[in-house]
């Protein structure tokens, strides 16, 4: 059986969504994963199959990370992979690229000193340049660097609440991907009351977070009401990630942004109810599976800013924000109405060919972009061998998406 490594430098959350790749790949191949060091025991708790190296990329000092790296280094040497999926752009998984042929690298490479990409990499760099209109979650994106992934509904379990309560995340990677404890604290106690009078009991409350998150914890508990705050348990910075991973596999539903606890509970098949504003956009990073719950912000036409760049300063003031406050969404939340949440787009998760698919709820105006963004992925999947031909809209888009090159020279013998 071939030796097949996978490089995934970034996040947990990005570790969790390489599952649908590893899972392809672990069909045929002894598949090895590399990841940060800080992550090689979260891996090997998710990935019990696969063989987990960690490597120093992130935050480790420059001796002890030389001397580990250098060993790993060697180690790669002496395995000889067949084939070696390098998933992201940066320095280190560049560097990386150097131990191997390059004719056995897929993804990113360094060839003569320059940075090379693949066919299928350079597709998404392009559609990425328009990002309401990214046709791909990034777990399907990584998925198709094996010609024939595992069937999308084989990934992760549908969505099933586990009777462990309710799960709160207080914080993501950046504080305009989160809500603040002044409209999370709302949002929390209409969802309290919704699950519990569906048990017929008072849910269990768990507040998720790292010591960063130990502030806004406390400020949550003061905002709750007495009746709520009995409920919840504050863990902020009390949990290692084995911990927090057997919780999170337990509960009922988890309330998150965009963050790797979030991709953490659709793992396990755990109900997401996900807030995403600001640069979050749920076609791209939406939880990974069937049955869990999006509210993706979007500002009404004459302000088209999401996704944004949160490195950039928000000319209008994080409007994006004020639904989560609004009366429409608490009501929503509380399961009293299906009536639309200006400016909030709900939507639920399901499959189709290409992988896992958000789709707007029943009674909410059909934003314009979803008809390019539809395009754009029958398109994508046309190219790829695995949809029908696309419509005439698609076709349109065509003329801008593909490149002279794409058609003129011979198909890359490394992906497609």
């Amino acid at each position: 059986m071939s030796k097949i490594l996978v490089v995934q430098l970034a996040r947990m959350g990005d570790v969790l969504q390489s599952s649908r790749l590893l899972n392809s790949l672990r069909r045929c191949h002894e598949v090895h994963i590399c990841v940060d060091a800080s992550l090689a025991a979260f891996a090997k708790l998710i990935f019990p199959f696969a063989a987990v190296h960690g490597l120093y990329a992130h935050g480790a000092p420059e001796k002890e990370a030389f001397s580990r790296n250098r060993r790993l280094f060697s180690l790669f040497r002496e395995i000889g992979f067949a084939r070696v999926y390098n998933l992201n752009f940066s320095g280190m998984n560049l560097a990386l690229s150097t131990l191997f042929e390059p004719e056995s690298v897929c993804g990113h490479w360094l060839e003569n000193g320059q940075p090379m990409r693949d066919k299928w990499v350079d597709l998404a760099f392009r559609w990425m340049e328009t990002r309401r209109n990214s046709p791909l979650n990034l777990a399907d994106y990584w998925a198709f660097f094996d010609a024939s992934p595992l069937p999308a509904q084989d990934v992760n379990p549908e969505a099933m609440p586990h009777g462990g309560g309710i799960g709160v995340v207080l914080a993501g990677r950046a504080a305009r991907r989160s809500l603040p404890p002044a409209v999370l604290a709302p949002a929390l106690e209409a969802v309290f009351e919704r699950q519990s009078m569906r048990r017929g009991r008072a849910c269990k409350i768990f507040l998720l977070g790292t010591e960063q998150e130990y502030p806004a914890a406390r400020q949550m508990m003061r905002l709750l009401s007495p009746m709520v705050a009995r409920q919840a348990t504050d863990l902020t910075g009390k949990t290692s990630l084995a911990d927090v991973a057997e919780l999170v596999a337990g509960l009922d539903l988890l309330l998150s942004p965009d963050t790797g606890l979030m991709h953490m509970a659709a793992h396990f098949g755990v109900p997401v109810e996900a807030f995403f504003l600001s640069s979050a956009w749920c076609f791209e990073t939406g939880p990974y599976g069937a049955g869990h719950t999006i509210w993706q912000a979007v500002p009404d036409a004459a302000v088209q800013c999401i996704p944004c760049l949160e490195s950039r300063v928000c000319p209008f003031e994080t409007r994006c924000l004020a639904p989560f406050s609004s009366p429409e969404f608490l009501a929503r939340l509380k399961g009293r109405t299906d009536a639309p949440v200006p400016g909030l787009l709900p939507m639920t998760t399901g499959f189709d060919a290409l992988g896992v698919l958000c789709r707007p709820l029943l009674h909410v105006k059909q934003e314009p972009f979803l008809q390019r963004q539809a395009s754009m992925r029958a398109l994508v999947g046309e190219w790829l061998g695995v949809k029908e031909a696309p419509d005439a809209a698609a076709q349109s888009s065509a003329q801008a998406f593909f490149k002279e090159r794409d058609w003129m020279l011979p198909s890359c013998s490394r992906l497609f």
